[in-house]
C-alpha cells in the first residue's frame, strides 16, 4: 500500500525545502497584516489591500508559470522563485530597519515576493510524479502537505509572537533566512530529464491546459469549488485581524495563537489522512473538506455575536482540517488524470483557483469598510454553503477510489 512505500532521498529533499519555503511564506503573511494595524496605523480596508496584494500574483502570474514549467527544469524555477522571495523580505527588512516602511510600500513588497510564492507552487506538485512511482503519490502528496501544515501552525503563532515581543524586523528576517534554506535544500534534489517536445506559440499551449481542465468532468467542479471556498476564505481573513482586536479583544500574541489553530488543524488532518483514505470511498474523502470548511464558516460567523476567542480558534481548526484532505486528495486526483506533459499547466489552473484570494481580500475589504467585520463573516459562510453545494452536485464525489493514470 502506498504508506509503506519508499520515497527517494531528492523527494525528501523537495519536502523539506516545502516545508522552508512555506514556513517562510506563512511567518511573514501573518506579519503583514499585523504589522499593518498596529505599526502602521492601517485600518480594514488597509488590512485588505495589504492581503489582496500579498494574492494578486495567483491570477498574474500562475499561467506563465505553468507555461514555463512544462519547459524548463522544475527545479530551477522554484529555486530563483524562492530567492524571489528573498529580496522582497530583505527590502522589507531594510525599510523596517530605516523606518521607512508603509503599507503601501509593504504591500507592495508583498506582492513581489508573492510571484516567487506562485511559481514555486506551481513547480512543486508537477515535480512530485516525476521523483515518485503512482502508486506512491497520495502518500507522497500527504508529507508534502504535512511540511505545510507544520508551516501553517508555527507561522502565525511565532509571527505574532515576535512581533508582540521585538517588532517586525525579527518576524521578517525570519522569513528571508527560511526561504534560504529553501534555496539551498533545492540544489540536492535530482530532477529526472524529460524527453523534449516541439514548442508551440504560448497562446496554443496555455489555451490546451484550460482546455483539458474545463472540459474535464472531475476536474472542472474541483476547480470551481476551490475558486470559491478561496474567495469565501479570504473574505474572511481580510477582517478577522481588525475584528479580532476590536471585537475579541486579542493581542498581536492572541491573534497568532487563534490563527495558529487552522495550522494545527491542518496538521491533524494531514497525519489522520492516510487512514482517513483507508477507511473511505476516495471521493467520499475530498467531499470531508468542503463540508468541514463550511462547519468553520459558521462558527466564525457566530463570533459576530458571540465574542468569544475559543470560538474563533474552533472555526480556524475546522478550516485547516478537513480542508488539508481536499488538498492531498484533490492533488493526487489531478497528478493522476492529468498527463505528464500538461502538470505544469495543469497546476498553473489550479493555482489561478488561488486567484479568488484578492478576489475574496478585496470583497472583505469593501463590505468590511462598509457594513462592518460582522456582515463580512456572515456573507464569507454564505460563500461556503455555495461551494460544498457544488462539488456535492459533480461526479466527483462517487469515486470509490484513485483514478487510473493517463499517459503522455
Amino acid at each position: 500500500m502506498a504508506r509503506f512505500a519508499k520515497l527517494p532521498a531528492s523527494f525528501y529533499r523537495l519536502a523539506w525545502s516545502n516545508l522552508a519555503a512555506q514556513s517562510a511564506e506563512q511567518l511573514a503573511a501573518a506579519a503583514a497584516p499585523i504589522v499593518t494595524v498596529l505599526a502602521l496605523g492601517g485600518d480594514v480596508g488597509a488590512t485588505g489591500l495589504v492581503q489582496a496584494a500579498q494574492t494578486l500574483p495567483f491570477v498574474l502570474f500562475a499561467i506563465p508559470a505553468g507555461l514555463l514549467t512544462d519547459r524548463l527544469p522544475r527545479r530551477t524555477i522554484m529555486a530563483c522563485a524562492e530567492a524571489l522571495r528573498v529580496l522582497s523580505l530583505i527590502a522589507i527588512c531594510a525599510l523596517v530597519a530605516s523606518q521607512l516602511l508603509t503599507w503601501p510600500l509593504l504591500a507592495l513588497l508583498a506582492l513581489i515576493g508573492a510571484c516567487g510564492t506562485v511559481a514555486y507552487s506551481v513547480a512543486a506538485p508537477a515535480l512530485v510524479p516525476a521523483l515518485v512511482d503512482r502508486a506512491a503519490l497520495a502518500h507522497a502528496n500527504s508529507r508534502v502537505e504535512l511540511a505545510r501544515t507544520v508551516a501553517f501552525t508555527a507561522g502565525p503563532a511565532v509571527g505574532g509572537t515576535l512581533i508582540g515581543a521585538s517588532g517586525a524586523l525579527p518576524a521578517f528576517a525570519s522569513a528571508a533566512g527560511l526561504s534560504l534554506i529553501a534555496v539551498f535544500l533545492l540544489g540536492g534534489i535530482g530532477e529526472p530529464p524529460r524527453p523534449a517536445r516541439a514548442r508551440r506559440h504560448a497562446l496554443q499551449e496555455i489555451a490546451e491546459g484550460a482546455r483539458f481542465v474545463f472540459q474535464h468532468p472531475l476536474l472542472r467542479p474541483v476547480f470551481v469549488t476551490q475558486f470559491i471556498f478561496n474567495t469565501a476564505f479570504f473574505m474572511l481573513l481580510a477582517v478577522f485581524v481588525p475584528h479580532a482586536v476590536r471585537s475579541l479583544g486579542l493581542s498581536a500574541s492572541g491573534i497568532g495563537m487563534v490563527l495558529g489553530t487552522y495550522g494545527v488543524g491542518m496538521v491533524i488532518g494531514a497525519l489522520l489522512a492516510g487512514q482517513v483514505m483507508r477507511l473511505f470511498a476516495f471521493g467520499v474523502v475530498i467531499g470531508i473538506g468542503p463540508l468541514s470548511g463550511l462547519a468553520g464558516a459558521i462558527a466564525m460567523a457566530m463570533t459576530a455575536s458571540i465574542s468569544s476567542p475559543l470560538l474563533a480558534a474552533l472555526g480556524f481548526f475546522l478550516l485547516g482540517s478537513g480542508p488539508i484532505l481536499w488538498v492531498i486528495s484533490t492533488t493526487t486526483l489531478r497528478q493522476t488524470v492529468t498527463p505528464p506533459t500538461l502538470l505544469g499547466r495543469v497546476s498553473a489552473i489550479n493555482i489561478m483557483a488561488y486567484g479568488a484570494r484578492p478576489l475574496g481580500a478585496g470583497l472583505g475589504a469593501l463590505i468590511g469598510a462598509w457594513y462592518g467585520a460582522d456582515v463580512c463573516l456572515i456573507v464569507a459562510a454564505v460563500g461556503f454553503v455555495a461551494q460544498a453545494a457544488i462539488i456535492f452536485a459533480s461526479p466527483v464525489v462517487k469515486l470509490a477510489q484513485q483514478p487510473a493514470a493517463t499517459p503522455g
